[in-house]
């Protein structure tokens, strides 16, 4: 008894001291894509907006600070509708009918997709931790994974991910 009361709190003490950023995606890693279905109804593909700067959040509709981080991504709405920077929001745990009532209360960025989790986002990030925000470069590969992130720091990484010549996709530089 004793022997399996010790492997229980040694469990439970490995889980607590566990460190958060384990499950992050690392930075130049391809961004996993999923496939689901938007609060208008329609089918989307994270790979849909391949040769774009995309920011994805993995969030949900009642939590505080995902209402937080939203804020904060409205504030540089200017900034990331003269980029034409897609936001990405996956909604995780919610119904379509929860989302539906979230939306009109947020002023979104002109290039917003809602998205609905039928749980293929929260298992291909390795989502416990909410809210998460992805900045994803123009190839689909991870710049940043992490937590809340603040107007002005989104704005600069944004930026320079616009700004970088590197970046540019395949066709786009075809294009040139």
């Amino acid at each position: 008894m004793k022997r399996h009361l010790f492997f229980l709190l040694f469990l439970v003490l490995l889980v607590l001291t566990a460190h958060p950023a384990a499950a992050y995606l690392q930075k130049g890693e391809a961004a996993p894509d999923f496939e689901l279905i938007g609060a208008s109804g329609k089918t989307v593909r994270l790979s849909d907006y391949r040769g774009q700067v995309v920011v994805l959040k993995l969030a949900t509709t009642w939590c505080p600070t995902c209402k937080q981080q939203s804020d904060e991504i409205e504030s540089v709405a200017g900034e990331l509708n003269a980029g034409k920077v897609v936001v990405i929001d996956v909604f995780l745990q919610d119904t379509q009918e929860m989302v539906h009532d979230y939306l009109p209360k947020q002023n979104p960025v002109e290039h917003f997709v809602a998205l609905l989790d039928d749980g293929q986002a929260r298992e291909a990030y390795n989502v416990y931790l909410i809210p998460r925000l992805l900045l994803i470069d123009r190839q689909q590969k991870i710049q940043r994974d992490g937590g809340l992130m603040t107007a002005s720091d989104l704005k600069e990484r944004v930026q320079r991910l616009l700004d970088d010549p590197s970046a540019i996709s395949a066709t786009e530089a075809q294009t040139n």
